[in-house]
């Protein structure tokens, strides 16, 4: 009998329905970048720093990669630098800003992700930096006239601030904020792990003096990143061990997956216009649907990014604990704020800042979309949604 039992729900769980709506989290990799990964394991195995033919060829595909990237983004090549992530390349980029800039202050929000809050804290810890945080307001929107207020002051400054906030999809002024800071000499690191490959960037026109990115976050492979570094910049290595990467970070180069970076950047441009048509489509279908099921609900954060959407529902309390288990009993992934603080009991220190302490006892979801997804999804959540 437990045989059977085991069996049976082996069996259920293989042929319930999956619903894939969390792709600020995440995103599944593209066949074709699979398939050049597995191409390049198979036939680049060469070491990037060897001299001999087969690691001339490998690096060859790690500087093609670079070109690539940067051909989409209009940059110079070497102005790309290969990472493992973006916490990587913003844990590195902030340390050296200090220590090679002379940085004394960092303007920054208490809604950014952790891989700058953190390191933020850290430096003021360990190097006794000042941190001042730009408000914003209950719909996500950047106070800019504080931020303006704050670069009045004459000190060494860096500002760190995100493009596309990746709970509740509330997008920046990055230009303005850009123009701000170098009109005040301060230097501007940007987070855009939520918008590289589903929005254009052109660095020639942006005043942004470090940028940094995730695969993972395009449909490419996840252990790998790339940082943006202004060529009138130099940084100070991160790790030290070899001449990889300008000899800014030591350890030798991951070829598949950086090949698989490339190419999913390169495909995610490529179709960039006809997937942000379908998937802003889903994303008011969406809101439409659940405005339907639930009269009451709310949407954190005006004119959002066309791939998130972060909404309040008029639950119970004593629901809000539970629903993303119950949810996710039946086949449906979506979260209740980034996926790094997943497993905290804590309200999400995004929403904290936008709501009230009522509404932060009820459960707000971030359903997150790709050219994957289907209003077929949509309408499964919903009725998920409404059985809870």
């Amino acid at each position: 009998m437990f045989y059977n039992l085991i069996k049976n729900r082996t069996f259920y769980i293989c042929t319930m329905k999956k619903v894939y709506l969390d792709n600020a989290a995440t995103t599944s990799i593209r066949q074709e970048v699979i398939s050049e990964m597995v191409s390049i394991l198979q036939e680049e195995y060469g070491n990037p720093s060897s001299t001999h033919s087969i690691g001339r060829s490998a690096k060859a595909v790690i500087e093609t990669s670079r070109k690539t990237i940067a051909k989409h983004l209009h940059c110079a090549a070497s102005e790309i630098i290969f990472t493992s992530s973006a916490t990587e390349a913003t844990n590195w980029i902030l340390r050296s800003a200090i220590k090679d800039f002379g940085v004394k202050r960092i303007i920054s929000s208490k809604v950014e992700h952790h891989a700058t809050l953190y390191t933020i804290q850290a430096l003021h810890e360990e190097f006794g930096i000042e941190i001042e945080f730009v408000n914003v307001s209950r719909d996500g929107i950047l106070d800019y006239q504080q931020l303006t207020d704050l670069l009045d002051i004459e000190i060494p400054t860096l500002v760190s601030l995100m493009h596309v906030n990746n709970e509740t999809g509330a997008l920046h002024d990055i230009t303005k904020i850009g123009t701000l800071c170098h009109q005040n000499k301060a230097l501007f690191h940007c987070d855009t792990v939520q918008s590289i490959g589903k929005t254009e960037i052109n660095l020639q026109e942006l005043p942004i003096d470090f940028l940094v990115a995730s695969a993972h976050k395009f449909h490419g492979p996840k252990g790998v990143g790339f940082a943006f570094v202004r060529k009138s910049l130099v940084l100070q290595p991160m790790f030290f061990g070899g001449e990889q990467e300008k000899g800014w970070r030591a350890g030798t180069e991951s070829v598949h997956q950086i090949a698989g970076m490339s190419k999913a950047l390169e495909l995610s441009y490529q179709h960039l216009e006809e997937e942000q048509i379908y998937i802003l489509a889903l994303k008011n279908y969406c809101c439409t649907q659940l405005q339907y099921a639930f009269a009451e609900a709310t949407f954190n954060g005006v004119d959002t990014f066309y791939n998130i959407v972060n909404v309040l529902l008029p639950f119970s309390p004593e629901k809000t604990a539970m629903i993303l288990f119950h949810l996710d009993i039946k086949g449906i992934a979506v979260s209740r704020g980034s996926a790094c603080q997943s497993g905290s009991a804590k309200p999400s220190h995004v929403l904290a800042e936008m709501l009230t302490e009522d509404e932060l006892t009820k459960p707000s979801l971030r359903i997150s979309f790709s050219h994957y997804n289907t209003e077929e999804d949509i309408d499964y959540l919903v009725e998920v949604l409404k059985g809870i």
